[in-house]
């Protein structure tokens, strides 16, 4: 096919990382965050180096200005993913440095006018969204519909962030409206993270998330229960349950921070750890440890469980 560029691009600095011309079509869009609120020079600079080993398509500066760095008609390094990248156009999207990685309604609003326009040129008349990994992969795209996909369906990563990642569908609505969607465009249901003992005891349900990293807070604070995504997929149980506290954790390095609370939004106690065994009292979620938060027995404080090897 002929592949063409965006005329909404301000800024252009070509990157060297990229893989040539692609080896399929174009029929995926993959949103992401860049945790910076930086300009489109600025990525530029970033994706210019080789030994970066990484690039995008399009980049939305923090003005809400959109630079290229890897022609359409080329697949970018961007998704941690061969595959996706090969059909999909990768835009990095400024955003704030911590979870959930907003963007400002600039950059949001430049978003949804460069999805349409990568649609309109490539011949589609819909965006979807899916909502969910398995699905979406499954998925084989008619020739005049364009599917949404996000970076950490293929890399332990937030991108696009729970800001963007809530937004996925709203995304798709929008583009597709104007796009002049028929009236029988898919209706795609806003994912809802629900929070149960299984699956079928759907009176166990302690609530439904739009958001996962809330739904997996609630998992943990109810030993015993998980997340089902909306067809119903265990995506997370709770590692830590009433009955395996205390445990045991070994940790290798001699900076590990103990915190005033279980997140990074709790002040430093302003001392770490060492190298060394410890026992741990109690597992919370908080900001900043995918793995959890750790309560020492010592009463030192907390430490993040993602630096902390739990010996069996």
């Amino acid at each position: 096919m002929a592949y063409t560029n965006s005329s909404l691009v301000s800024y252009t600095k070509l990157s060297p990382n990229h893989s040539g011309q692609r080896t399929h079509s174009i029929d995926r869009i993959t949103p992401h965050c860049v945790v910076g609120q930086c300009s489109v020079e600025t990525l530029g600079n970033i994706f210019l180096p080789t030994s970066r080993q990484a690039s995008c398509n399009y980049g939305i500066g923090v003005d809400g200005r959109v630079g290229m760095y890897v022609e359409e008609k080329n697949r970018s390094w961007c998704s941690s993913s061969s595959a996706n990248d090969q059909r999909a156009i990768t835009i990095e999207c400024a955003s704030d440095t911590t979870e959930p990685y907003a963007f400002k309604d600039v950059v949001y609003q430049k978003l949804i006018t460069l999805c349409v326009d990568i649609c309109k040129r490539n011949g589609k008349k819909k965006l979807l969204w899916l909502g969910d990994k398995n699905k979406t992969l499954s998925y084989e795209p008619k020739s005049d519909e364009m599917v949404l996909t996000v970076h950490r369906w293929f890399a332990n990563k937030s991108c696009p962030g729970n800001w963007m990642y809530a937004r996925m569908g709203d995304l798709a609505e929008k583009v597709t409206a104007q796009l002049g969607g028929s009236a029988d465009t898919p209706t795609v249901t806003t994912q809802l993270y629900r929070v149960r003992k299984t699956w079928s005891d759907s009176k166990s349900q302690k609530g439904a998330y739009k958001i996962l990293s809330n739904a997996k807070k609630c998992a943990d604070a109810n030993p015993g229960y998980s997340v089902f995504d909306v067809n119903g997929v265990n995506i997370y149980t709770s590692k830590t349950t009433a009955a395996e506290v205390p445990f045991l954790v070994k940790v290798s390095i001699t900076d590990l921070n103990i915190r005033k609370g279980p997140g990074t939004d709790y002040a430093k106690t302003g001392r770490f750890t060492g190298k060394g065994v410890f026992t741990i009292v109690e597992v919370k979620s908080g900001k900043g440890a995918t793995a959890g938060w750790g309560r020492l027995k010592s009463g030192a404080g907390w430490i993040s469980l993602d630096y902390a090897a739990k010996i069996k």
